[in-house]
């Protein structure tokens, strides 16, 4: 990271520098997309059972059928979603994971909290 004193001093310093590494922390070069599954639980309890099943080896499509409540049952895939359009914590811990597949997916461990629940959240892409 640059150093934190430096963004203020000149013009040009401040925007290409920490202006834009404070909007886009974490992101890949002007990454403003992830493509998220994720498998939303209302309750804790319920949460941490498919993140055994996730644990075990169970595939992440299959686990988010089984287990997710909401519309995003097909497998979890909730498609391409871009900065802004997703709730904070789901949206700081989408772009903060690595791009993984189904075969080995990254997901978050521990789930995130949101107003609508508990996410398991795993990253197909970034753009």
């Amino acid at each position: 990271m640059p150093p934190k004193g430096k963004g203020g001093k000149g013009g040009k310093g401040a925007a290409s520098g920490s202006a834009d590494a404070d909007k886009k922390e974490k992101a890949p070069k002007g990454g403003t997309s992830v493509k998220v599954r994720h498998i939303l639980c209302e309750k804790h309890g319920k949460c941490m059972e498919a993140m055994e099943k996730l644990k075990a080896g169970v595939r992440f499509s299959e686990v988010a059928s089984q287990y997710s409540e909401d519309k995003a049952r097909q497998g979890g895939d909730l498609g391409w979603m871009t900065r802004g359009s997703m709730v904070g914590p789901f949206q700081e811990a989408a772009f903060a994971l690595a791009v993984s597949s189904m075969d080995k997916p990254v997901y978050t461990d521990p789930p995130v909290k949101t107003k609508f629940g508990y996410h398991i959240i795993m990253v197909e892409g970034k753009k």
